[in-house]
């Protein structure tokens, strides 16, 4: 794997954040079973799509509550995880979500962003937006988590 300059914000010694994130992404089973697309990573900051499909939808048709905050979950966990100390990984302790709509059609977008790192837990925050086929943004969901260090195992 590449490493990336030290001048880069969003370097790491195993390469950019979007490789770490990407690298970890392509683990995750449930995520691409639904299709989950990484659009961005930063130091901090993580965008991520989920599209509309019959996977994701609950008994009206629209986008389903787990599907929004799994997709605010990883969004803010990888967000977690391009601060993290190299050999360290992320999990969630806690999130508490506001759903505000339910669209069909589209895609739903997650942005998690670092809202404090320590060392013992990271806080972030994620939102959860719907893009139409028009391409209008229509706010989903807000998420604020809570996660914690721990020792990549793999």
């Amino acid at each position: 794997m590449s490493t990336a300059s030290s001048s880069d914000p969003s370097a790491t010694t195993a390469g950019t954040a979007h490789e770490r994130v990407a690298l970890s992404l392509a683990r995750q089973g449930m995520m691409n079973h639904l299709g989950v697309r990484l659009l961005s990573a930063t130091a901090g900051l993580v965008e991520l799509a989920l599209p509309y499909s019959d996977k994701v939808t609950q008994q009206q048709g629209g986008f389903h509550g787990g599907a929004m905050g799994a997709l605010a979950d990883i969004a803010g966990g990888y967000a977690a995880l391009t601060v993290a100390p190299e050999g360290m990984e992320v999990t969630t302790v806690e999130y508490k979500i506001n759903f505000l709509a339910s669209f069909q059609g589209g895609e739903i977008r997650a942005i998690g962003r670092v809202t404090k790192a320590g060392k013992r837990i990271i806080v972030t925050t994620a939102e959860v937006v719907h893009i139409d086929d028009s391409g209008k943004r229509t706010d989903c969901a807000l998420m604020q988590q809570t996660l914690v260090p721990v020792t990549k195992n793999y």
